[in-house]
């Protein structure tokens, strides 16, 4: 009787140690990757160009409560939270809070969507520079929209895939207040 249990035991322990494997030394570490553990240096290194054309340092966010989010303009969930990025970004002003606009595009895509729409938060072009920025702040899948919150202290608060909201916002930055 044990020499008919002894198959699928074997195969049912290498399946757990197998899954346990693959736990530890993958699904962990993805999440120490879209933890705290980013870098901000090289955001806060960078200068890029706003839609019109002027090149200005990052750095001079540094310090502040930064929602930081990685857009373009052909991108429609993108330019669906714009409106409440645009309220977040004049709600939190007197707060230390800053909303920052890393374009995945060039100056002049800038300037003629922000001709057709009202941004109220600096908007900045970076093409494929924003991407490799995107990637280092927890970016593995590529995905636009991507947005960071980075405390005053320069670290990773959160990281988010995909559309956000002005509510989910507002949760992660309380904590931080």
């Amino acid at each position: 009787m044990f020499t008919k249990l002894k198959t699928p035991l074997i195969y049912l322990i290498l399946i757990a140690s197998l899954g346990f494997a693959i736990f530890h030394f993958f699904l962990n570490k993805q999440e120490v990757k879209n933890g705290q553990q980013q870098s901000t240096a090289p955001l806060f290194a960078a200068s890029f160009p706003n839609e019109h054309g002027e090149n200005k340092p990052l750095n001079a966010y540094q310090g502040k409560i930064v929602v930081l989010n990685f857009w373009a303009t052909w991108c429609e969930p993108c330019r669906e939270e714009m409106p409440e990025l645009s309220a977040l970004h004049e709600a939190y002003a007197n707060k230390n809070v800053v909303v920052l606009g890393i374009a995945i595009d060039d100056v002049n895509a800038i300037n003629e969507f922000t001709k057709q729409t009202q941004v109220k938060y600096p908007l900045f072009a970076a093409d494929m520079a924003g991407m490799e920025l995107a990637s280092n702040l927890g970016n593995n899948k590529g995905v636009l929209p991507y947005t960071v919150i980075i405390k005053a202290d320069g670290t990773v608060h959160k990281t988010y895939f995909g559309r956000i909201s002005k509510d989910l916002l507002e949760k992660s930055l309380l904590p931080l207040l």
